[in-house]
């Protein structure tokens, strides 16, 4: 086992760990950047493929109050480094960024290679290290941080350390959420890592799965409980998932892991009211089919009736049978069981994770001094829309302030 002296190690090469390193190397630190990956960010680029959503220009109260039961152990952070810090380091790095029509804020690039790759080279000439191929597996009996690499074990001599290793959704990426065995042993904290941003199980029929796998519902309103949120929603062959979906994602996991599975209401018709509904269901069919009649009366889409007549099917009913009333009910709130979750792999981001009661306020570790933890492998979560991104900037320059203030620099 080779042993290397460094001052400060970020492990991790992901939003969270990489503002860490700049923090780091513009308060003077000798930084070294470590990663499992072949190169920096590979979970970063992915989602820029979607055109890297990076904050929100929504009011700060609001954008605070996405994280739920965790703003206030973010807010500080946050404040910190808002959302108009992280538009304003973009465009430091020639990356300027625009609002698009729902308040979320893309790169002018609209993907995430370019801004990675200036801020790489930044990064290099501020003198950050990188370490990649060297996958974390804890600390050896000397309180030295031990990687395993092609070469074999590796033991690094860190004056600090920031941990930003991600949470365990997209493990093919590098986060695979292996690093909560090696802290609970030293007795962190650790809520069970769950997906978040999911998508959920459904038993479709055979002829459903195979006419509208991958097809979405569009305007549609989903009901949960108290909960309600208009979008989008993509039937999969193992279930729904897309943005509304999402958006209720929380709500819908933790009554799943309560009580097994859960009905979800689906609005088709979003604006439409009763009455006037009730009334075009109403009117004569003539010789068209059933299906026909619907497409024109209530303006519904193949898919749409597809998903009515789900509803029929799982209540033993014939769709033609009901009234128009209830009919037009149904198209209102169309129930849609679920009955699990997607798995962790396939999630957007990863719920739970190092509780925020083992971090100071500088995000050090309590158990572990000189310890510092950043980004998803925190336990709060958020929903699409730039949250994600920003809360893993964010905490990732605290993170890196906190080191500083302990180095003393």
């Amino acid at each position: 086992m080779s042993t290397l002296s460094q001052h400060v190690a970020v492990i991790g090469a992901g939003p969270a760990g990489l503002m860490a390193a700049e923090v780091l190397a513009q308060g003077g630190a000798e930084v070294t950047v470590y990663d499992a990956m072949p190169s920096a960010g590979r979970k970063f680029l992915m989602a820029g493929r979607g055109g890297l959503n990076l904050t929100h220009s929504e009011p700060l109260p609001q954008f605070l109050a996405r994280y739920r039961e965790a703003t206030p152990r973010l807010k500080a952070a946050i404040e910190a480094f808002p959302p108009q810090a992280l538009r304003d380091w973009s465009a430091a790095l020639g990356q300027e960024t625009f609002v698009g029509s729902s308040g979320r804020v893309f790169p002018k690039a609209f993907k995430a290679s370019p801004m990675l790759r200036a801020w790489l080279r930044r990064l290099d000439a501020q003198g950050v290290k990188q370490a990649l191929r060297h996958r974390w597996t804890g600390w050896d009996e000397e309180g030295r941080l031990r990687f395993q690499t092609s070469d074999g074990l590796v033991a690094v001599e860190a004056t600090a350390t920031v941990l930003a290793l991600g949470g365990a959704s997209w493990p093919r990426l590098g986060s695979d959420g292996s690093w909560a065995e090696v802290l609970a042993a030293r007795g962190v904290t650790i809520s069970p890592l769950r997906p978040a941003n999911s998508g959920f199980i459904v038993a479709w029929s055979d002829v459903f799965r195979e006419r509208f796998e991958g097809q979405p519902l569009k305007g549609v309103a989903l009901t949960f409980g108290k909960h309600s949120v208009r979008g989008e929603a993509i039937v999969t062959r193992a279930g729904i998932e897309g943005g509304a979906v999402y958006a209720l994602s929380a709500e819908l996991r933790e009554a799943i892991l309560r009580d097994g599975q859960v009905t979800l209401n689906i609005a088709l018709r979003a604006d439409a009211v009763i009455d006037e509904l009730t009334t075009k269901l109403s009117a004569a069919k003539g010789k068209q089919s059933f299906s026909n009649f619907l497409r024109k009366a209530a303006n519904l889409s193949p898919i749409a009736i597809g998903l009515l007549q789900e509803a029929a099917r799982a209540s033993g009913t014939s769709l033609a049978s009901l009234s128009p009333a209830d009919l037009a009910r149904l198209i209102l709130a169309v129930p849609v069981r679920l009955n699990g979750v997607a798995p962790i792999a396939r999630a957007i981001s990863t719920a739970g994770g190092i509780s925020f009661d083992e971090l100071d306020d500088a995000f050090m570790l309590r158990r572990v001094p000189s310890v510092f933890a950043a980004g998803e492998m925190l336990d709060w979560e958020a929903p699409t829309g730039g949250y994600l991104l920003q809360a893993s900037f964010a905490t990732g320059a605290a993170a890196g302030r906190g080191a500083l203030e302990w180095l003393n620099l």
